[in-house]
């Protein structure tokens, strides 16, 4: 084990990583508790710290009072009545060189939850943080603040995911990305679901969801995220390093979409509430009723910016599954009114897009944007709910970055519950049409597809630009340079299986993209 920068390094490599390698690789600071010897159960902290949305001069702090977290008031077993919290940020893990703390209100209203914005902090660098309340003392947790803008950068490494099933396997990505040690992690959607696991009993891991029906209220809404994030390798996870996320579907419901009525008004309400009270996330996303700002960008330095969409609540409602069929559905996937992103938030990015501050624009969301074509047929259709649904929002979007000559676009994509790669185009069935950028779709956390079937010879044919598909469990590493961009499609063997000892997390397959010269190349 060496070091590669001069943070602490855990193990890394696309090698294969076993439990005994990773077994003594929890940092001190990821789980140290050093004030109040009382029970376990009055601990308040018992769903960890966590930080998001890096800025060169801020870094949100999170955590959330929860003793009893899986109580079904959605209270987590905190009473009824506010809490003061000391929060500290430090130069050192130990703490001897705070440079500010603060005490704040964690309040009933919110669920307990604490969000903390210092502003003052310096660019590019580490930072560890803390909490105390009543007596405790929190884990401590490991940030890092954004490079000043139009700073030089060399390198970024950051890990991106989705789709975390409770009932269907253990989190074991997190021990990966724990060992990857990234600057940076970025979650897709699905954090957490709804509704229980469609699969038999026999074909889920042992762990069960705390209530089963359907989450339709906010207590229940905060309960199951509470039951996510007792997980301790998604808990060593927010803790490692600074999260930007963004929700998908099942934070709410399943293939929600823009369209409302007084029912799915209230439970996008409760589900919006539960979303922000339980993530690392700005006070600009704080919802106000069924609404909330979540889409947003985030600079580092010249070497990267990340553009955060939302492709649920401003999107035109799915047309009916055509099947690969023609006909009125296809006609509705195709008209120029419909987009998935609402014309305020396509402007938003059309207008970022203009300007060109970093080597690579990441755009980070949910749903599958390149065209997946099951026929070769042209004239029918499929997927209504990616991309392919709205193809005219789609082109809006492939057009302004050709016509912006955005120099590196890549889209980072989760939802499929499989990792693929693929380049894009602007006419996918004219596959001499010109690669303008690449799409790194991630597989899953947990939730499950792999009695799927992956691409025939004959379906990828109908698909050159789409150059992988695995349908395993993982999580992708990204390593960005001013010369090119690396990716790594990384893969769990078993997430059924509790002892890591048993399971193989590798790199199943990587690409590299060069700056400048459009289109994945295999490594």
């Amino acid at each position: 084990m060496g070091q590669v920068n001069r943070r602490a390094v855990l193990l890394g490599g696309a090698a294969a990583v076993s439990a005994a390698a990773l077994s003594s690789t929890v940092p001190s600071w990821a789980n140290a508790r050093t004030l109040a010897a009382a029970p376990a159960i009055h601990d308040p902290f018992q769903l960890g710290v966590a930080s998001g949305d890096p800025l060169p001069d801020s870094v949100v702090l999170w955590t959330r009072l929860a003793p009893a977290p899986l109580n079904p008031d959605g209270f987590g077993g905190m009473p009824d009545a506010s809490y003061t919290v000391d929060w500290e940020i430090a130069n050192d893990q130990a703490f001897a060189s705070v440079v500010q703390k603060g005490t704040v209100t964690a309040a009933r209203a919110s669920g307990h939850s604490v969000h903390i914005e210092p502003v003052g902090l310096e660019p590019g660098r580490e930072y560890f943080y803390r909490f105390k309340t009543s007596g405790y003392i929190s884990p401590v947790g490991r940030t890092r603040t954004a490079p000043a803008a139009g700073a030089a950068v060399n390198q970024l490494k950051y890990c991106f995911s989705s789709c975390q099933h409770w009932e269907e396997g253990w989190y074991h990505s997190y021990k990966g990305m724990l060992a990857d040690n990234p600057d940076l992690v970025l979650f897709l959607g699905d954090y957490m679901y709804e509704r229980k696991s469609g699969r038999a009993a026999a074909d889920r891991n042992p762990r069960r969801l705390a209530f089963t029906e359907d989450v339709t209220t906010l207590a229940q809404y905060r309960a199951r995220h509470a039951q996510h994030k007792t997980d301790a390798d998604l808990q060593n996870a927010h803790a490692m390093a600074p999260w930007v996320v963004v929700f998908d579907d099942h934070e709410v419901m399943n293939n929600w979409n823009g369209t409302t009525s007084p029912a799915t008004a209230e439970r996008k309400a409760a589900g919006f509430q539960a979303f922000y009270e339980n993530m690392p996330i700005r006070s600009t996303a704080k919802p106000s009723g069924a609404s909330i700002r979540l889409y947003r960008q985030f600079g580092w330095g010249n070497l990267a910016r990340f553009h955060m969409l939302d492709t649920r609540q401003y999107r035109n409602a799915q047309v009916t599954d055509p099947s690969g069929t023609t006909g009125p559905s296809c006609t509705d996937m195709r008209s120029t009114s419909r987009s998935i992103l609402g014309t305020t938030q396509e402007a938003w990015l059309l207008k970022a897009l203009e300007t060109h501050p970093a080597k690579w624009d990441f755009l980070g969301q949910q749903v599958f944007f390149a065209t997946r074509d099951g026929d070769g047929n042209k004239a029918t259709c499929e997927s209504p709910d990616s991309w392919q649904g709205y193809e005219a929002s789609r082109d809006r979007i492939a057009k302004g970055i050709v016509d912006r000559k955005v120099p590196n676009p890549i889209v980072l994509t989760g939802d499929v519950h499989r990792h693929w790669a693929a380049d894009l185009r602007r006419d996918y069935f004219n596959h001499s049409d010109p690669v303008f950028g690449s799409e790194l779709v991630t597989t899953s956390v947990t939730s499950n597809s792999d009695t799927a079937t992956d691409p025939s010879s004959t379906w990828l044919s109908h698909n050159p630009h789409i150059k992988y598909c695995r349908g395993k469990r993982g999580y992708v590493r990204v390593t960005a340079s001013q010369t090119q961009m690396r990716a790594d499609f990384m893969t769990v063997s078993d997430t059924s299986e509790y002892d890591f000892s048993k399971v193989v997390l590798a790199a199943d397959r990587s690409y590299v993209v060069e700056a400048g010269k459009p289109g994945l190349q295999r490594v």
